[in-house]
């Protein structure tokens, strides 16, 4: 699937560009944040095509993009205050997006028929 691969990719990269960044710098813990919203992709995606019901489904896509764009803000942040050289971040941002178009390609895939109401009005 395009795009799990694209989200191992992401992971990855975070992985590597995270070893870039000097713990004494990192007062926030951005190298933290960045992992966990890295392998939540992969993980949330998972999620999304196992339940298959159009509202789980868009449960997962909604976390997917929070993370996303999280990872993609501390790009921003750490090319801010200089945590990691800005061609790394580069590479990531050019990952994420990426990824993004391969996500708004699946989310168009989701079948609003394939439902059932679960009563808390989302997504109706």
């Amino acid at each position: 699937m395009p795009l799990f691969k694209s989200a191992e990719n992401t992971r990855k990269l975070t992985s590597s560009l995270i070893e870039t960044i000097n713990e004494n710098d990192d007062a926030l813990m951005m190298k933290d944040q960045m992992l966990l919203n890295a392998f939540m992709l992969g993980a949330k995606i998972a999620g999304a095509e196992g339940g298959d019901l159009y509202t789980l489904r868009m449960e997962n896509a909604v976390i997917i993009k929070i993370h996303a764009r999280e990872l993609l803000t501390q790009t921003s942040y750490c090319k801010l205050e200089n945590l990691s050289k800005p061609e790394y971040l580069k590479l990531l941002r050019d990952e994420i997006e990426v990824f993004r178009k391969l996500f708004v390609e699946w989310v168009n895939t989701f079948d609003k028929e394939n439902d059932i109401k679960d009563d808390w009005g989302l997504f109706y």
